[in-house]
């Protein structure tokens, strides 16, 4: 893994949300320096679009698998 122990932090919280189900949330920073060293940084520029979007059929699929 590219980061140190220290150069992370991760939480996990959980709860039972407005629809009666229970939901988890996860929360993970990453140290701005660790970043800058994978060539990420503030002044990079945003990504974009790199090609068409899959298909509708995909879509469904992916959501059917994700209940």
């Amino acid at each position: 893994m590219p980061f140190a122990p220290d150069e992370i932090g991760r939480q996990h919280a959980c709860g039972i949300g407005a629809d009666g189900h229970w939901h988890g949330w996860f929360d993970v920073r990453v140290d701005a320096d660790a970043l800058r060293r994978l060539g990420l940084h503030p002044g990079r520029p945003t990504a974009g679009v790199d090609g068409p979007s899959p298909p509708g059929w995909w879509h469904a699929a992916a959501e059917r698998r994700a209940r």
